[in-house]
């Protein structure tokens, strides 16, 4: 028998041991969501999205225990974990308002007497999920697929195996169709043979992933050999540009929690500061203060802002991208140290010096180190900003319009003028290049599981 074994980050101890899906609980679980698929797609609009407002009340009425696990399992500080859980209640009244519209049929002219597209269900999604933010991730792909008409299957990562099952959990208390929402348990070292079968299977008819390029780029082979659309958002090394003009204070104020929200896991946390050399030494003065004020600790503390990062050998790899960077020639002006206790705590890093070939700059830093750049002027910002092959999120700070026709010139798959990227679920959410292809959220994201029909009539 396999099993699952989760383990609290704050202090290194298992948690649960959960008894892995054989083949014939993942077979069972493919039969029930096609079946329930076949079932929803036939529902009315208005059935479907009463589903998701259901769900987010219960999201609301269960906070606390939904962002308390969240914290166990994955670290989170507990006061990001509970916003963590207000934003799917939100996301599921968004949704829920706004998708009359976003799948009501469109109007094309044409030669035709009428001619429009229309959405439709294409059958039961298959989702990868990660760690870094164990319910919003879920829930922002389960209210686009099933609010489309689709049913849904989730492969969780297993470090975050309860917050899965109470996923689970939560729709079906929600009063959702059996076997509309389901979750796989899926030991380590299976998974990409259990991804391949779930993919591969006829009953299966599109998949999403949010993780790491190499996942992605699996799944997608996987995926395009069995003539499947895949939605992918994968990494990124966003730039978080300060120029000249720019409001310097503001600018490192929101570099603080751009960069270390989530203790620095998250695809679109600020990875790299590419600052205006004129105003690089302020910014970086400010920057340092802030990150001073930051608090490592228990993440069930109200007053930690940061916790443990989710795993040892994560926390290892960035020590190490700390370590090669500094030996490239970078300065180490903040941090970088473990933290003598328990768990898997980093010290907040700051970088000084950081250029291309350096492994801070080139790849991507999925913890607390915040790598700073000086550029010459708008045009080396542009250079450095785009010196990368991923292509998620950029922030430009500056007067406006100065700032928005510097972001123009920067490639990316959202730009944030004097704010920090962030996701909303009235906007579209995704990348370019190493960073992935298609859309989460707004009618982009729900229109991505549907079949869109050109309908023509004579």
């Amino acid at each position: 028998m396999s099993v699952v074994t989760t383990h609290n980050p704050a202090t290194g101890e298992e948690l649960v041991s959960y008894e892995a899906h054989d083949a014939a609980d993942i077979e069972q679980a493919l039969a029930d969501v096609h079946a329930a698929s076949l079932v929803w797609r036939d529902t009315g609009l208005d059935a479907r999205l009463r589903l998701l407002r259901r769900v987010g009340t219960l999201l609301t009425e269960r906070r606390d225990r939904y962002a308390a696990l969240i914290t166990q399992e994955m670290g989170k500080p507990l006061a990001e974990a509970l916003a963590e859980i207000d934003k799917c209640a939100w996301n599921c009244t968004v949704v829920a308002d706004l998708a009359p519209q976003w799948l009501a049929d469109h109007e094309i002219a044409s030669g035709a007497s009428r001619s429009w597209l229309s959405y439709e269900p294409v059958g039961a999604v298959f989702a990868v999920m990660p760690w870094n933010f164990p319910f919003w991730q879920v829930v922002r792909f389960a209210c686009a697929a099933l609010a489309a008409g689709n049913a849904a299957l989730l492969k969780h990562s297993p470090d975050v195996t309860g917050c899965a099952l109470a996923l689970e959990e939560l729709f079906a208390d929600a009063e959702a169709p059996e076997g509309l929402f389901r979750a796989l348990v899926v030991e380590a070292g299976d998974v990409p043979e259990v991804v391949r079968r779930v993919v591969e299977d006829p009953r299966i008819a599109a998949v999403t992933l949010t993780g790491s390029e190499r996942a992605g780029a699996s799944l997608a082979a996987v995926a395009g050999r069995a003539l499947k659309k895949s939605v992918l958002e994968l990494g990124g090394s966003d730039p978080f540009v300060v120029l000249a003009d720019a409001d310097v204070d503001a600018a490192a104020t929101a570099a603080v929690k751009a960069r270390f929200t989530n203790s620095g896991q998250s695809c679109v946390c600020a990875k790299r500061f590419i600052v205006h050399r004129d105003v690089a030494d302020t910014f970086l003065a400010r920057f340092l203060e802030g990150v001073a004020k930051l608090r490592v600790g228990d993440p069930t503390d109200a007053g930690t802002t940061v916790g443990p990062m989710a795993r040892s050998d994560l926390r290892d790899s960035v020590v190490r991208q700390i370590e090669r960077s500094v030996g490239q020639g970078a300065r180490l002006l903040a941090g970088g140290r473990l933290v003598d206790r328990p768990g898997y705590f980093l010290q907040p890093a700051v970088l000084d010096g950081v250029l291309p070939g350096m492994a801070a700059f080139d790849e991507e830093t999925f913890g607390p180190v915040a790598a700073v750049t000086r550029a010459r002027d708008d045009d080396h910002a542009v250079e450095l900003a785009n010196a990368t092959e991923f292509g998620l999120g950029a922030s430009v700070w500056g007067t406006h319009e100065h700032a928005l026709a510097v972001g123009r010139r920067i490639r990316s798959g959202a730009l944030f003028v004097n704010a920090m990227v962030a996701s909303d679920p009235r906007l579209p959410f995704g990348g370019t290049g190493r960073s992935g292809y298609g859309r989460e959220l707004s009618a982009e994201g729900v229109r991505e599981f549907t079949n869109v029909r050109t309908m023509v009539v004579a």
